[in-house]
């Protein structure tokens, strides 16, 4: 009983976390990640879970409840960080005039723009490579502390920290994703400046292919930073 209550706020997080609640990963998989790392949490945590499981069955089952949706919480936290992947992706693709039928996505059954495809795939492999999946563990371990298991979840608690979690996260993709607005603006200014001087040439479909050759140069060499710095930006918001 013990093991199933920590299995139940474990596996509430593995399931929205990014990277493994994909649709490329198994559920079989998922779910003996989510065992495995109960099995390996629970003598850490026995003195915080084992007394919570002496009650009766409608206790038990209460918390049970509310543990999973603990998980889950931690989990969305993650989630919307990854998440803002596809909207800084969206917003170059639109800022640059990369405007490409959308193809599968390559993470989710659903479609997508390529530019996003390959920020979203590289953004979750950075951080894969930084272990945040260990940092997510360990969050599980100390969530004890600040969630403990005494049949009780804080919604208020929980909804402020997803909505400081969004607020931060649109803050971090619309810092990277502002070269590529200066970009859209100035070069849509010039382009303007130019169809004065001559109405008569259709600049604007002229000029599309050199707005998105200068969007592509700005992401080529722009693609680094902008990776780096989302990925330092994963501890501060998470933490």
């Amino acid at each position: 009983m013990a093991l199933f209550l920590a299995f139940c706020r474990v596996a509430g997080c593995i399931m929205v976390l990014p990277g493994f609640s994909t649709a490329r990963v198994p559920m079989t998989f998922r779910l003996l990640l989510a065992a495995t790392v109960s099995m390996a949490m629970l003598p850490l945590m026995w003195d915080s879970i084992y007394p919570k499981v002496e009650g009766g069955v409608p206790d038990y089952v209460l918390t049970l409840g509310h543990e999973t949706f603990i998980g889950v919480v931690l989990g969305l936290i993650t989630r919307f960080y990854a998440q803002g992947l596809q909207f800084l992706g969206t917003v170059i693709t639109s800022m640059i005039g990369l405007n490409t039928p959308p193809a599968g996505d390559i993470l989710e059954d659903t479609s997508e723009g390529q530019l996003t495809n390959l920020l979203t795939f590289a953004g979750l492999m950075v951080l894969f490579m930084m272990d945040f999946h260990h940092q997510i563990f360990l969050a599980l371990a100390q969530s004890y502390k600040t969630w403990p298991v005494d049949g009780t979840f804080d919604p208020q608690s929980a909804l402020v920290s997803l909505v400081d979690t969004l607020a931060a996260t649109f803050a971090v993709m619309l810092r990277l994703a502002s070269p590529f607005i200066l970009f859209n603006v100035l070069f849509n200014v010039a382009i303007g400046f130019i169809n004065k001087l001559a109405p008569v040439v259709p600049v604007y479909f002229i000029s599309t292919p050199y707005q998105v050759m200068g969007g592509l140069l700005l992401f080529y060499f722009g693609i680094v930073s902008l990776l780096s710095l989302f990925a330092d930006a994963f501890g501060k918001i998470f933490n």
